[in-house]
């Protein structure tokens, strides 16, 4: 594909053709900020970056979007440099996991969360009717994505969006985010200022992107528009046809905590590929409290922090919540605060909170060595995802360490002496 470039950034062949019409889209330019108009002279960048909404407008016209939506969203909308910084700060993928479990799934949220489900009993119930979805991960999503509808987010999502895309984070997946936003608009669900969420352009009590709004997000309380942002029971029910859709099996935990037996011999295998829950009982693996495994369904291991610490068997299910948000110890809080919410214990095994984990810089050192010694640990960013974890527990079972996927500083001096 050919490719035009302007500001900085490249555009696909249609925009290049836009850019011919420079008169205009020069005064698009003009009548979208007309609002802000001022006789003190632009910076380069702010330039630059009307210059790159302007040239958004074909794209938005393709998906439906009028001009008269397009402008009043970009109305007073400038670059916002505190997004940009926002982007280094994901607590899911930079904190200890302990510390993390810790602060979603604690006492008062928990107790909130509670008096929530109670007050939204008939939504939450019809939502399980309607979607086959656990009641517990809803709640659980809910909780900490904005504390029960408590905090949905005070940055315009338009600016939020048009800033990402702008600076091309994450390639042109806020573009068409910002894309979907306008969209949004234009079918009337929200005003373009009332569109308010986080800073990365999530939406509503359960925080929405709004590419997902567009597939996911029903009118469950039946008002004519599908409102995540004041309405609990569009929340609920949007949430619950997320799950839904991307595979939640009604018959199946999310997981549970369980217990290896002294003996047991850990394979990569274990984690990485789902077996019967049966053949896990039949090699000694019981539940955390001692009790027998269900005989159907199928999981894998997840030890998110050793083997000393605790370890659970997840299935399918959990793997829905990852859709939601990539982090695992994301879904792990969902699931647990979920749990805690309808009446479950807390953990038995005791985090390793002694144990010095590595800050980003140092998981950026551990996937640049494993990178070079033929390991595949994703996208060299300083976070511990999937990826990174799989290629812990290879290079472990290579070298004949149990391979739990762990890897705290001792771990890091260890590889970087061999490699």
């Amino acid at each position: 594909m050919r490719f035009g470039r302007f500001g900085g950034h490249s555009f696909p062949g249609a925009l290049g053709a836009a850019l011919r019409a420079g008169f205009v889209l020069l005064l698009s330019v003009a009548l979208t900020f007309s609002a802000e108009a001022s006789p003190k002279r632009l910076s380069s960048r702010d330039r630059s970056f009307r210059e790159f909404v302007a040239f958004l407008w074909p794209m938005a016209e393709e998906r439906g979007v009028s001009r008269q939506t397009f402008d009043c969203a970009f109305a007073g909308v400038s670059f916002d440099p505190k997004v940009v910084a926002n982007t280094k700060r994901q607590a899911e993928f930079i904190r200890p996991i302990w510390d993390y479990i810790a602060a979603a799934v604690s006492p008062s949220r928990i107790e909130r969360g509670r008096d929530k489900a109670q007050a939204e009993k008939a939504w939450l119930a019809k939502a399980v009717q309607t979607y086959g979805v656990d009641a517990g991960v809803i709640m659980g999503i809910w909780g900490l994505e904005t504390d029960f509808g408590g905090f949905t987010g005070s940055d315009d999502v338009i600016r939020a969006l048009a800033t990402l895309a702008y600076v091309r984070f994450r390639g042109d997946y806020f573009r068409d985010e910002l894309l979907a936003a306008l969209v949004i608009l234009e079918e009337g669900d929200i005003a373009p200022r009332a569109m308010r969420g986080s800073w990365a352009g999530a939406m509503g009590q359960t925080q929405f992107m709004p590419s997902s709004f567009l597939v996911y997000a029903v009118d469950f309380e039946g008002h004519a528009r599908r409102d995540i942002w004041t309405s609990e029971a569009d929340a609920i029910g949007s949430t619950a046809n997320f799950l839904m859709a991307h595979g939640w099996k009604a018959d199946l935990p999310w997981g549970f905590e369980v217990k290896l037996p002294a003996d047991f011999v850990l394979t990569d295998a274990d984690s990485s590929s789902p077996s019967s829950f049966a053949a896990f009982a039949a090699r000694g693996v019981r539940g955390a409290d001692g009790a027998a495994l269900p005989k159907a369904g199928d999981g894998r291991l997840l030890i998110p922090a050793g083997v000393t610490g605790p370890i659970f068997l997840v299935t399918s299910n959990f793997d829905v919540i990852k859709a939601y948000n990539a982090s695992t110890s994301y879904a792990l809080a969902v699931a647990l605060l979920g749990d805690a919410i309808e009446g479950g214990g807390g953990l038995v095994a005791n985090w390793p909170k002694k144990d010095r984990p590595l800050g980003e810089i140092q998981v950026r050192i551990l996937q640049a060595d494993l990178k070079k010694m033929g390991y595949d640990p994703g996208e060299i960013d300083g976070r511990v995802g999937d990826s990174l974890l799989s290629a812990v527990r290879k290079y472990q079972e290579h070298i004949g360490l149990a391979p739990d996927g762990y890897a705290d500083l001792s771990f890091l001096k260890r590889i970087g002496a061999v490699k």
